[in-house]
């Protein structure tokens, strides 16, 4: 009998998963850096809200996708 321990997730899986983070993070400095009050300008309700959705899009496909090499 083998004793293999199985993660959640492949090597792909966590790669995506760090990708996402960071442009959630990127996404949100970019809306810290509007200089318009209260950010009503263009970083801060149009440009950083749309890096922030691409980087909830790559965390959903990261989770949701199979790894090749896991079986």
């Amino acid at each position: 009998m083998e004793n293999k321990t199985k993660l959640a997730f492949g090597k792909k899986n966590y790669i995506l998963l760090i990708v996402g983070i960071v442009v959630l993070i990127i996404g949100f400095i970019i809306m810290t850096l509007d200089t318009e009050p209260y950010g009503l300008g263009f970083l801060g309700i149009t440009l950083g809200p749309i890096i922030v959705l691409i980087g909830f899009i790559i965390e959903l496909f990261a989770i949701l996708v199979k790894d090749k090499t896991q079986d």
